[in-house]
């Protein structure tokens, strides 16, 4: 099983050991960020600093100014945590350890995106933005992602990529110091809180036989329970029941239709400017209507789509098997991402016997995160469960 452990330019840039460090756990590979959303990093062997703030989502490298010339919608330079071309210098530093380095390209998921274009994000039925989800129904928003991920997962060198965040983010997301925990939503209030109804929406919505000023009442009606504490959630089946089948579904129809036309565009996109055999991967959910890092997918449909997913299996493998299910077997990757940071839920200590689970369900690769972040301790760990995979 290939293993990859998930990278910041900042672990490395700046500190002669860390690909080294990383090579030594028995890794193959690192996926390495090229565009990365706002973040608060620990980096607790470096020797220049302990805390990197990345204000704002942004590229890691310089862009292509011929590409971006004249539009609106642009990618965002970064600031002092990843100055230059950082990613293309830790990339050269991990292969120069022994390692293959594919690029960690984040695309729906940018709040700086939403402030300075404010009608670019999602709309709930309330009315309310959410400036870190940016819509991907939008045709601008659409062709900016398509061409962010295209330059971004195709960097000199690399030899795959890896896509996340390509579909639809909602209301789930640690936005700056996030309260919105006072209330279960479950998973039927998650979706109903992540439909969106900008204009573009409103218009997709009416395709489907939806008229979205009603549509946006019943989703308003259908939360007055799950704000009161007294909704039972049974997934998709709690949709159902709450705004009809047959609403319910012309949402679903709508929005994994747009979902899926973004994720065949963008991975053409990323083929056209790669090499040959170049790989292209998405963090994937297999259930469709799911929102966030890790798209909902249609499993059988993905899988025609790009060369594989990374499956969250922090806490359990069980979302490998509907991928494992296709039939994919060695022609597609089906990666079981499993966190190794024990002060952000991962079990380190148990990643062997993670492994083999998740093998057992069908995974055929191993991705770790993160290795910037992990203690000691927990790198320690690793290397030891890895030893004996």
């Amino acid at each position: 099983m290939k293993t990859s452990a998930f990278v910041y330019p900042w672990d490395v840039v700046g500190d002669p050991d860390a690909a080294r460090r990383i090579a030594d756990l028995g890794v193959q590979q690192v996926t390495l960020a090229a565009a990365y959303h706002s973040t608060r990093a620990l980096t607790p062997r470096h020797p220049r600093h302990r805390i990197v703030t990345a204000e704002h989502a942004s590229v890691l490298y310089p862009v292509d100014e011929q590409r971006w010339e004249g539009r609106e919608l642009t990618p965002y330079a970064a600031g002092d945590w990843a100055p230059g071309d950082a990613y293309g210098e830790a990339a050269d530093a991990l292969a120069g350890a022994g390692l293959d380095v594919h690029t960690w390209v984040v695309l729906a998921h940018n709040s700086r995106l939403g402030a300075q274009f404010p009608a670019t994000s999602v709309v709930n039925a309330y009315g309310d933005r959410y400036p870190w989800a940016p819509c991907i129904a939008q045709a601008a928003t659409r062709t900016y992602l398509v061409d962010l991920a295209a330059e971004a997962a195709a960097r000199p060198g690399a030899g795959g990529t890896e896509l996340e965040s390509l579909g639809w983010y909602g209301l789930a997301h640690l936005h700056a110091h996030d309260k919105t925990g006072g209330v279960g939503l479950g998973e039927a209030g998650q979706y109903l809180m992540s439909l969106c109804f900008c204009p573009d929406c409103r218009d997709g919505y009416a395709q489907h036989g939806l008229d979205a000023d009603e549509l946006a009442r019943q989703v308003r009606g259908a939360l007055e329970p799950v704000w009161r504490g007294e909704a039972a959630d049974d997934g998709w089946g709690s949709v159902e029941k709450l705004l009809g089948e047959t609403t319910a579904n012309a949402t679903r129809a709508y929005r994994d239709a747009t979902a899926r036309s973004l994720q065949e565009a963008a991975v053409a996109a990323v083929r056209a400017a790669a090499p040959a055999g170049f790989q292209v991967l998405l963090h994937a959910d297999p259930v469709s209507y799911h929102c966030g890092a890790n798209v909902g997918v249609d499993p059988a449909h993905i899988l025609t789509v790009a060369d594989g997913v990374v499956v969250p299996c922090t806490g359990g493998a069980a979302l490998i098997g509907p991928f494992a299910a296709q039939g994919a077997g060695d022609e597609r990757v089906i990666a079981a991402n499993l966190t190794v940071v024990r002060g952000m839920g991962g079990s380190p200590d148990t990643l062997a016997a993670d492994l083999r689970a998740a093998r057992d369900l069908g995974a055929n690769q191993v991705r770790l995160y993160h290795a910037g972040l992990a203690s000691d301790a927990d790198l320690a760990a690793v290397t030891g469960a890895l030893a004996h995979l």
